[in-house]
């Protein structure tokens, strides 16, 4: 005899011994504990309502015979997926495009000539370049002050360094962050004029046509960088 087959004498039998309830229709036996009673190798024991396919409508069928029920029976079932929690959305920022904005001052605009003194003209001058980078998200300011020809390279050097470190003290002035303004002097290393000026005199003392035609070499470039955002936005 199949020892996992136990014939229903064999269960009434171990019913009588044991005391088992068995529920109605149940092809297991089920103890008074309602556990199904199995035998001392670990075997279910069925009752005579046992078949496959009663097997697989009871609920110890796969745990007692999973070997000859079908997967689909026994697999586990299906996760209900759980819907996603819809996440805040964050704000729409309006795009941004990069700005450059650059402006070339004269230095007699903003100095007197071979001084590093901002006068009056110049600090409205940079005010309205304060003005202009209000609206950008600023990454840096640089000013470069150059000088013309006339006098020593040496000198000319450290005037246009003095004069580019007098605008970042203004720019700071109106609150420009130090670290996001870069100064450099190049002295008269970078003239705009060429040649336009050659044969107008000597360039010692006051040559008033030298030193009218040299003017354009004399400025500071100061150039703003950052990014702007974009409007958008349609008006009907």
């Amino acid at each position: 005899m199949n020892k996992k087959i136990a014939t229903s004498f064999m269960v009434f039998a171990l019913c009588a011994s044991i005391g088992v309830v068995q529920a109605q229709n149940r092809v297991y036996v089920i103890d008074q504990r309602g556990a199904v009673a199995t035998s001392g190798t670990g075997l279910c024991w069925r009752t005579g309502y046992w078949t496959p396919a009663a097997a697989a409508s009871d609920p110890a069928g796969c745990q007692c015979d999973k070997d000859l029920l079908s997967a689909s029976v026994c697999a586990p079932p299906a996760a209900t997926p759980v819907a996603a929690t819809p996440r805040q959305q964050a704000p729409v920022r309006p795009p941004v495009q990069p700005a450059d904005e650059k402006i070339t001052l004269p230095a007699d605009a903003l100095f007197d000539f071979n001084k590093d003194v901002l006068r009056p003209e110049g600090r409205a001058a940079l005010d309205s370049l304060v003005e202009q980078v209000s609206g950008l998200d600023l990454e840096v300011i640089t000013a470069v002050g150059h000088t013309d020809r006339i006098g020593k390279e040496a000198y000319n050097q450290r005037l246009s360094e003095r004069r580019a470190a007098s605008v970042k003290r203004y720019l700071i002035s109106r609150g420009i962050e130090d670290n996001l303004i870069y100064t450099e002097g190049r002295g008269e290393a970078q003239p705009v004029t060429g040649e336009d000026c050659n044969g107008l005199g000597a360039e010692h003392g006051r040559n008033r046509k030298l030193v009218a035609c040299l003017q354009p070499d004399r400025r500071v470039e100061i150039e703003a960088i950052g990014t702007r955002a974009t409007d958008t936005s349609v008006t009907k």
